[in-house]
């Protein structure tokens, strides 16, 4: 019964967690809309960034934030494992992807010229 207690307890105060980010959200935009003509860019950046920090640190103290920044660790190692083309190999790629791409191009040009001039006999022998 006690762990039941527990969750329930951990459920009801990340949705507070939520409900503070959220609102910290809304702080931001609804403070950059009322005086975005009163206060100077750099203080309303810097007022930006306290917010959206607290905002994204109540987030990650959630269940889900923390799922999210575990998902975000595993896929920064996995794209460390990526081997990515050199140079050479992208640009020789783009080349050959360039001269498909006329190629096919040329080819439907050219079919569309055949199939007007089919067409156009067609309709006008009728």
């Amino acid at each position: 019964m006690n762990a039941i207690h527990t969750e329930s307890s951990k459920n009801s105060l990340d949705g507070l967690k939520w409900a503070i980010a959220i609102l910290l959200m809304v702080a931001i935009i609804a403070g950059n809309y009322i005086y975005g003509e009163s206060v100077q860019i750099i203080a309303r950046i810097l007022i930006f960034l306290v917010m959206a920090a607290l905002a994204m640190l109540s987030a990650s103290m959630t269940e889900k934030g923390k799922t999210f920044i575990e998902f975000a660790k595993d896929a920064r190692l996995e794209v460390r494992k990526v081997v990515w083309p050199t140079r050479q190999e992208t640009v020789q790629t783009t080349l050959i992807i360039l001269a498909v791409s006329a190629v096919v191009g040329l080819i439907l040009w050219g079919l569309d010229g055949i199939f007007v001039r089919v067409i156009a006999y067609v309709t006008t022998t009728i």
